[in-house]
């Protein structure tokens, strides 16, 4: 069962990326960090409230939230890919989606989410992600489920050349022109995670708690044209693995509906935090 959910997530996610001024930077230099670290908060993390095993189908629809940390000033400076250039990478602060989940009282279940490409500050996202997971019981009251999670998609946005890094008086400086870039953020990944949730008898608390490890294979897309004429069109391309932590709680607080707060670590790169907020219209 674990090799056929993570075979099919690969099939999705593991598209050949066709080469055109291709940058392939090592995995410890800033290019590849940099990718990881925005890859972080679009991983398409569990909720924890979906993930029970339920005595008939179940349909949830949900919402997450999760706040964009700033990498520091270090690591946005380029140093292999381009020599010693800063990147305007903190488009956003806070990203968003819409979740749909299914339940089955098999211990099965499956999570969709699309962000359509709608604005927000400087980013506009067009995202695909999905998930597959199964459920055992442990004991009353504790399950333990594994899952396989995947994202696929692109963020677009100003951050090689934005509006306020234009320049026209050197054509040999970066950013020689008067229209800003317009570049491409793919985060792909595929996840694999094992976590533990536990509800208290009588109460509206759970909890959850889990590891995991995630393949990331990031590609991002320069979109600038310059006054002297040229086009850059550099893809930098890196494929990466980290170890991730998540911990969590919820609070069921109506008969159909519960808030979930988690904090979401991968290993080396970054911790965010996100809110999730999902309801069964139909019981």
């Amino acid at each position: 069962m674990r090799h056929a959910l993570r075979l099919t997530f690969l099939a999705i996610v593991a598209l050949p990326c066709v080469a055109r001024g291709q940058c392939r930077p090592p995995g410890n230099s800033h290019e590849a960090r940099l990718l990881a670290f925005y890859s972080v908060p679009v991983v398409f993390v569990a909720d924890p409230t979906t993930l029970a095993i339920p005595s008939k189908p179940l349909v949830s629809i949900g919402v997450e939230g999760e706040y964009v940390p700033t990498p520091s000033a270090e690591l946005q400076h380029t140093e292999f890919c381009y020599t010693g250039k800063a990147e305007h990478t903190s488009l956003t602060k806070f990203f968003g989606r819409p979740r749909l989940a299914v339940s089955l009282p098999s211990g099965v279940g499956a999570e969709l989410s699309y962000l359509p490409p709608v604005t927000i500050a400087q980013a506009t996202p067009n995202l695909f992600s999905a998930a597959l997971w199964l459920t055992r019981t442990l004991r009353p009251g504790t399950n333990l489920t594994f899952r396989v999670n995947g994202t696929t998609g692109s963020i677009r946005g100003p951050i090689t050349c934005p509006k306020e890094a234009l320049q026209q008086q050197d054509p040999n400086a970066p950013c020689y022109g008067t229209a800003q870039s317009t570049d491409e953020f793919r985060p792909r990944m595929i996840g694999e995670e094992i976590l533990l949730t536990r509800s208290l008898a009588s109460s509206p608390f759970s909890f959850v708690a889990g590891i995991g490890m995630n393949e990331l294979m990031p590609r991002f897309r320069v979109g600038f044209s310059d006054l002297s004429g040229g086009t850059d069109h550099t893809t930098i391309a890196v494929n990466l693995r980290r170890f991730t932590g998540l911990l969590g709680g919820s609070f069921r607080f109506t008969p159909r509906c519960s808030a979930t707060a988690e904090g979401y670590a991968s290993a080396s790169d970054v911790a965010t935090v996100r809110g999730l907020i999902s309801c069964t219209p139909w019981k």
